[in-house]
């Protein structure tokens, strides 16, 4: 069982002297979920396979004062997660939070899909973070130390959309990780969670917004009546990754403005 002070509650927010690994790091929400970090405290690892991306990243968190250390890596190469998370740790000497941030789309019929590229989208969206998660978990346990594990998921771990039906099922398997992993380490003080991410302008949505015909769609949809912001985001990965979130468990929080209420 893991014990904590009223110190320690009352400054539950601050990531001072823990480390966090953000992989999609180069870029839209993980850019700001690694900045938001970065600005609670925390020393960051930089994960992307695009290394211009890495240096925007890594020069905006150098301008608020933090540390970050910059790793180029393309998480679908599950051969080699194990000897990139040695890699990684070592970074810091610890890692005490994963956000798995990651992700490829592609939208097209679920008939044109070919099985190379289903493949491809479970590997990266579903695969490289259950397996990087257990290889730095299996880190966390045998040095008896606790640790936020948060996975990225969407408003298609929920429900059916046309047109992204791999996306969909790797996205819906990632509340399958999180439920089965959060129930293993729960007594061990390793939190597992996941936030689910509405509709935002990133690169990965911003070809289908521009047009307005679909923008006009989706905005119907959303309570609020507009588009997220990354730092909503970003704000809800810090609060999971903070001891102010130190007894949630297993469960996947909706940043949707409204969305799968309505």
């Amino acid at each position: 069982m893991v014990a904590y002070s009223d110190d320690c509650y009352m400054n539950s927010l601050n990531l001072s002297g823990k480390v966090a690994l953000v992989t999609g790091a180069g870029r839209g929400l993980g850019r700001g979920i690694a900045l938001s970090l970065a600005e609670s405290g925390a020393q960051v690892i930089l994960v992307s396979r695009t290394e211009s991306q890495l240096i925007e990243t890594a020069s905006q968190i150098n301008t608020i004062g933090a540390q970050s250390k910059s790793l180029v890596f393309d998480i679908g190469q599950l051969d080699l997660l194990e000897d990139f998370t040695e890699t990684a740790w070592n970074s810091f000497g610890t890692i005490d939070i994963v956000v798995h941030a990651a992700g490829i789309q592609s939208r097209k019929p679920a008939l044109d899909f070919s099985v190379s590229e289903v493949k491809s989208i479970i590997d990266v969206n579903l695969l490289a973070p259950y397996f990087l998660s257990t290889a730095i978990g299996r880190r966390m346990i045998k040095n008896k130390l606790p640790g936020r594990h948060i996975f990225i998921g969407s408003l298609a771990s929920k429900i059916g959309l046309p047109n992204i039906v791999p996306y969909t099922i790797s996205k819906s398997a990632i509340l399958g990780a999180v439920h089965g992993l959060s129930r293993e380490w729960a007594a061990l003080g390793i939190t597992v969670n996941a936030v689910l991410p509405g509709y935002f302008d990133t690169e990965l949505t911003r070809n289908m917004l521009s047009e307005q015909s679909q923008m006009d769609r989706i905005l119907s949809r959303i309570p609020m009546g507009h588009l997220g912001d990354p730092k909503d985001v970003a704000s809800a990965c810090t609060f999971l990754a903070s001891d102010m979130a130190r007894y949630i468990t297993g469960v996947s929080l909706a940043v949707d403005g409204g969305w799968l209420a309505s």
